[in-house]
C-alpha cells in the first residue's frame, strides 16, 4: 500500500456532531457495562432517537457527550462507527464523502487520490472481516 491517507491527530473532531454516532445494541451492551449501568438506564440517559435508531447525546456544543478535551471517556469500548471511521462503506459508494469529511478531520489527506483512499477503505475493512461489495472492489 501506498502512503497512508488516515493517521489520526486525535483533534476530537470526528466527535463533533454530524448527525450522531449510532450505537448497536452490542455498542450499547459494552458501553452501558463499562459505565456501570444497564442497557435500559444506559439507553435512557446517554441515547436519543434518530429515525429508527439510537444515537449518542450531543452536549450543547454539538460534541459527543463522551468526549472530554479532545480525549474520549468510553475510548476502551467506543462505538463501532467510532471505530470505524474514516474507513467507512459510504466513502466507497462516493469518494466525495472523502472530501467531505477531510474538511473537519486534521488525520485525513485532502489529496488523496480515489485509488489511495479506495485502497486503504478497502484494506481497513477486509481488517475488520467486513464483506466488499463486487460492485466497489
Amino acid at each position: 500500500m501506498s502512503r497512508p491517507v488516515f493517521i489520526c491527530q486525535e483533534c476530537g473532531q470526528c466527535c463533533y456532531g454530524f448527525g450522531g454516532t449510532y450505537v448497536s445494541d452490542e455498542d450499547i451492551q459494552k458501553i452501558a457495562k463499562y459505565v456501570q449501568t444497564d442497557s435500559k438506564t444506559f439507553v435512557e440517559k446517554y441515547c436519543v432517537l434518530s429515525g429508527s435508531r439510537w444515537v449518542l447525546r450531543q452536549r450543547s456544543d454539538g460534541y459527543c457527550m463522551f468526549e472530554k478535551g479532545k480525549r474520549c471517556d468510553i475510548h476502551p469500548v467506543k462505538p463501532k462507527m467510532c471505530r470505524e471511521w474514516p474507513h467507512i462503506k459510504s466513502v466507497l459508494v462516493d469518494i466525495q464523502n472523502w472530501q467531505i469529511m477531510a474538511g473537519f478531520c486534521l488525520g485525513m489527506q485532502k489529496d488523496a487520490t480515489e485509488k489511495e483512499i479506495r485502497a486503504e477503505v478497502i484494506f481497513e475493512m477486509k481488517k475488520r472481516n467486513e464483506k466488499i461489495p463486487e460492485d466497489i472492489q
